[in-house]
């Protein structure tokens, strides 16, 4: 998820955000308000939103908002979320992080499946988000504690993170202008024989609205693929190149193509494996594997590369085994 221009104000004292200040995005033109700011801050429910909007928490051009309302780009949105989501969202939990990286302006950090990364429904607490800003308070004075993507709860491997304003909006940029070179493993059901690339607009699924799916009005959304290793008919591994990072974006892709993840709980639960060893994995096969970006400061192209955790690891070697 891009994020627009984003500041908070904070309360002394006081554990959360009073104000959130948004700037409209040109890729959020025509969505309504709630549907706007909820992908702009994903840490809280579309619910959530749409109650702070009827309450008067959500003021646009200086003027109360209505959750119909259509936005354009480039409006100012103020957005004063209850203290209870604040509090909860900004509390620091002293949480090992693997960081790969870390100078004064960005961290590169290497997350483990199972750890959510934005506080939000379900997930106030234990998150990313928690741990960066008990590694680094002063993450606190940033939009989302410098955090400019994200990775799903299941989905292992590289995030970065900016440590200043002005890291955090070089990164944000880069994001925007796509030159972020972000490539991933997963390993999918059924064989693969190809390469190839998928272009198909995501957006959320018509009727199941906490799943994401190929719809004609979704965003723009461009996965990449090629073949590294095939199993038999069983499965395929693929390495994965990110053109966009729209949510669940490889997820559903590869899904579209009929090569749902291995263990995919939400895309490819119905995908059953005539090898048991698949079937009883619990997570998606998706790894962040390889991060390049430009530093914020120096212009430097820089690049990380992170192995593959123990789970991933040890099912490759038992397919390999079993082939």
């Amino acid at each position: 998820m891009i994020l627009a221009a984003k500041q908070q104000n904070y309360n002394a004292g006081t554990a959360g955000p009073a104000s959130i200040q948004l700037t409209v995005p040109a890729d959020c033109a025509g969505l309504r308000l709630d549907q706007a700011i909820a992908s702009l801050l994903p840490e809280f429910s579309r619910n959530r939103i749409t109650r702070w909007i009827r309450e008067g928490r959500v003021i646009i051009e200086g003027h109360a908002a209505q959750p119909k309302n259509r936005v354009y780009g480039g409006e100012l949105i103020a957005v004063n979320p209850s203290a209870e989501a604040a509090e909860l969202a900004a509390l620091p939990e002293a949480i090992a992080l693997d960081i790969v990286y870390e100078d004064t302006a960005i961290l590169v950090v290497n997350k483990p499946a199972g750890l959510v990364v934005h506080p939000g429904s379900g997930n106030w607490n234990g998150t990313m988000l928690n741990a960066l800003l008990a590694h680094a308070p002063a993450l606190a004075g940033l939009p989302r504690a410098g955090i400019v993507h994200r990775l799903d709860k299941e989905t292992s491997g590289l995030l970065v993170v900016g440590k200043t304003l002005q890291a955090q909006t070089s990164l944000t940029r880069q994001l925007q202008a796509r030159t972020v070179k972000r490539e991933y493993l997963a390993l999918v059901h059924g064989a693969i024989v190809r390469g190839g690339r998928v272009d198909a607009p995501v957006g959320r699924h018509p009727t199941q609205r906490t799943r994401m799916a190929v719809v004609e009005r979704g965003r723009p959304a461009v996965t990449h693929f090629e073949v590294l290793e095939g199993f038999a008919a069983h499965a395929t591994l693929l390495r994965c190149r990110l053109e966009t990072g729209r949510t669940h974006q490889i997820r559903v892709h590869l899904q579209s193509l009929g090569h749902p993840l291995v263990g995919d709980p939400v895309y490819g639960k119905s995908r059953r494996s005539a090898l048991a060893l698949l079937n009883a994995f619990t997570r998606q096969a998706l790894h962040a594997e390889r991060l390049e970006l430009q530093h914020p400061d120096s212009d430097a192209t820089l690049a990380w590369q992170a192995a593959l955790p123990a789970d991933f690891s040890q099912l490759l070697a038992a397919l390999r085994t079993d082939a």
